[in-house]
């Protein structure tokens, strides 16, 4: 499967910034789902990288699943247990 990792596990990246409120809320929903899948998952911060902010800065918390943009400003659960369970 293209995009995961050698055991065929998918990884999640937040990518966040700091004094965001809806990145607080975006770190805990993809905490919970990432651990009820035993997915590995990691934050970066978008302000520490001019590529990261230039591509994602206005729409952050931004998920990646794969490397792959997965969605913005919101974590949706029930879309991002699908898309790591497939």
């Amino acid at each position: 499967m293209p995009g995961t990792g050698e055991s065929g596990q998918h990884a999640v990246t937040l990518l966040v910034r700091e004094q965001c409120h809806l990145c607080d809320e975006a770190l805990a929903a993809v905490r919970e789902v990432c651990a009820e899948l035993d997915v590995p998952w990691a934050t970066e911060d978008v302000d520490a990288d001019p590529e990261q902010r230039a591509e994602y800065g206005d729409r952050v918390p931004v998920v990646l699943v794969d490397g792959v943009e997965h969605g913005y400003w919101k974590v949706e659960p029930a879309r991002l247990r699908a898309a790591l369970s497939r």
